[in-house]
Parts: C-alpha cells; structure tokens; sequence
C-alpha cells in the first residue's frame, strides 16, 4: 500500500475513532485555495469533518463531510496538496511530497500502533459543529434569513459567523437562567437602545418556538428609520408579540410596567448606564446588558493609588473599561440585584464580548441594601476624589 493511500485510511479510522483534533493539507500543486484545515464535529446528529477552505482575498468557505464521503474527499485533497497533517488525542502524523515526487509518512506506525493498543473508552475529540452555544439554532430559522445571517437555505454566510456565534450565545445564556422567570403565562421583554434587534428576533424566537411561551417584546429606539425597519420585518415574520417604539427610553411611558427581562446589546457609552438604571427602576427581574464604548469615565478617574496606570493613555482606557462595568455591576447590586460578569462571546469576533448579568432577589434586608450603597458611594470617592457625587449626574 502507498504512503497515500496509508494516510487516508488512517485519518477514516481516526475519524471512526473519534480522536482527530485536527487535520490541515497545505503546499498545493494548483490550487487557488492555499489552505484546507479540518476539525471532527457532530452536525444535526450526524459526525462529519468540517472542512474550511483559505481561499484568495481572506474569504473562506466551508464544505461538511461524512463518513461515506470521505475517502474520496481526502483522495482528491492528497491529490491537490503536497502536504498533510493530522493531529489526533493519541499523536500526530504528517504525510508530505517532495519536489521531485517522493513520497514520506511519518509517525504512522506510533500512530497505528497506539491505537491498537487503545483503551476500552476513548476520550472524544468530536465537537460540535453547532456545539451547546448553537444549539437551539441551526442557521434555518426564518428570522435569521430575514436578516441577512444565513442564506435562503439556511447556510451562515461566512462573514456573519461571528453574529451568528454571538446571538446563539446569547440565547444560551438566556436558557441558563430560564427557571428564574416566573410561570406565568405571559412574559414581557424590553430590549432597550435595541438597534437593528437581531436579539430581539432571537429572543421572541427562542420563547416562542423553543419553550411555547407566550411573550410581549418591546424594542425601543431613537433612530426612527431602524425601529420602522424592525416594525416591517417582525410583521413579515407574523410576529404578533413583537412592538417597537422610536422613543427615549428614560422617558418612554408605555415602559411604566415591571418587565420580566430587559436586553440590551452594544448600547454606546452611558447608554448603558441609563438602560440597567432604568431596568433597575422598573424592578426588572432579570436584566442582561453588553456594554460597547466606555468613555465616560476616563477623563474623570482622580485616584492617586492608581497613577501608576492612569498616566499611560493605553491603560488608562483599559482600566476605565473594567472599573467602568464593575461599578454599574456594584450599583445593580445596592438595588437588590444577584450580579456578574460573563463572556458573551469570543473576543476574535468582537472586542465589546463583557455581558453583565443582574437577577433580582426578593426580600434583601435593608440593611444589606445600605451597606452595599455604602460601599458603592466609597468606591466612587476612591475613583473619583471630589467629583464623586458628579457621577453620571446627566442620568439621573
């Protein structure tokens, strides 16, 4: 047997065994696409290598294959490429091609011998295509197609994955805490400051079609052309609990009811503060917030122990940031709130991935209330000296 066809069949039964880590063919012959990496993956219940192709221009695309297709596949990709590499739980092996045509297979016979001496249970290094953070979506749903995330036959274009990535994660967060809702037989949701709401539609999605709940979602926003664009695509998706208001959302009187659950993605600045202030006072029971810009605070911080940071602009805005969600984190908890800070997302598809997630408990003491206002109102004299009783005064 040729050292080829030796490594196809070894990559099958690592395949079968469940132990690739990875797979990259690299060094074509012709080929336009310089690269090919594969990972192992489970997809709508079915194992496959999900195959990404480098193509020219820093696109890629992406091709899933199953078991019955995959010789062929790596065939025809050994045949394209002069490189192979396979990672696996149990050791790595390279297939590669020399100039002038000569063949070479090395780590094959540790491999192969590895494996035939393999434990009764494998670890598994399969992982899912859609993994726990995708699972609720599959790229097919009707509002993802609307807008513009996935195609007519429900493929993730490539340069929404991150969106994609994002808005799933969301959802799961949201199914983390979905025994903290109450029972009762309707919900009713604000997505505040909410944008084109590509979590508002995932959102009502999830609840409606996911646990057959029955819920109001109200997005509210000041740019009157997006909140008419939400308005015309939640009509053309009949969904009937949908609402949108172009309007200030401190203001805004159709607000004055108590929501179950107040969204927000990416409200810039302190618009944040004033969307977890205003959630707080309506007595949201759950509020979940993903900050974007944090400005505000880095040309007012005054605090002497902490120079050695603050004189380097770099850091400065780096250290505003995380003081920046800790206090809106610290105020959320003075008004009764369970808080903390989650990564909604891989920092690669975008920067602002801090969530902040605040649950309200019934029946915190006074007391416990008055200590946590103290010691929020002695954090900010730390921060900001004299200015303290200034903070975020154009709010309130």
């Amino acid at each position: 047997m040729d050292k080829k066809q030796s490594f196809i069949n070894l990559v099958t039964e690592c395949f079968d065994k469940e132990i690739i880590k990875k797979l990259v063919f690299s060094r074509p012959r012709s080929s336009e696409t310089a690269r090919v990496s594969g990972r192992l993956c489970a997809h709508r219940g079915r194992k496959i290598l999900a195959l990404e192709f480098s193509l020219p221009g820093n696109t890629v695309s992406h091709k899933n294959v199953g078991k019955d297709e995959l010789p062929l596949v790596l065939a025809e990709l050994t045949g394209e490429y002069r490189q192979g590499n396979l990672l696996t739980l149990l050791g790595d092996v390279e297939y590669k091609v020399s100039a002038s045509g000569k063949e070479a297979l090395l780590g094959a016979d540790k491999l192969s011998r590895r494996i035939l001496g393999e434990p009764p249970v494998f670890e598994s290094a399969i992982g899912e295509l859609d993994n726990r953070k995708n699972r609720f979506f599959d790229g097919g749903e009707d509002f993802l197609i609307a807008l513009g995330i996935s195609d007519k036959n429900g493929r993730v274009h490539d340069k929404r994955q991150g969106k994609f990535r994002q808005i799933c994660r969301f959802i799961e967060l949201i199914d983390d805490i979905y025994d903290k809702l109450p029972e009762k037989d309707e919900l009713l949701i604000y997505d505040l400051c909410c944008g084109k709401s590509y979590l508002s539609f995932a959102v009502y999605y999830y609840f409606t079609k996911v646990k057959s709940r029955r819920i109001t979602m109200l997005g509210i926003d000041l740019k009157r052309d997006v909140i008419e664009w939400c308005d015309r695509l939640a009509k053309s998706l009949s969904n009937e609990g949908m609402k949108f208001i172009c309007g200030d959302i401190s203001e805004n009187t159709p607000m004055n009811i108590s929501p179950d659950m107040v969204i927000s993605l990416h409200a810039c600045d302190i618009a944040t503060d004033i969307v977890i202030d205003r959630a707080a006072a309506l007595g949201a029971k759950i509020i979940l917030s993903t900050p974007c810009c944090h400005r505000y605070l880095n040309d007012k911080i005054n605090a002497e122990a902490l120079k050695f940071v603050t004189d380097y602009p770099q850091l400065r805005g780096k250290l505003c940031e995380a003081i920046t969600d800790a206090l809106r984190l610290s105020r959320l908890s003075a008004s009764g709130y369970e808080v903390t800070a989650l990564e909604l997302t891989d920092p690669d598809d975008t920067p602002k991935n801090t969530l902040l997630r605040a649950i309200r408990r019934e029946n915190v003491s006074d007391g416990v209330l008055e200590k946590r206002r103290s010691e929020y109102e002695k954090i900010l004299s730390f921060l900001l000296g004299d200015g303290a009783g200034d903070y975020l005064k154009e709010i309130k």
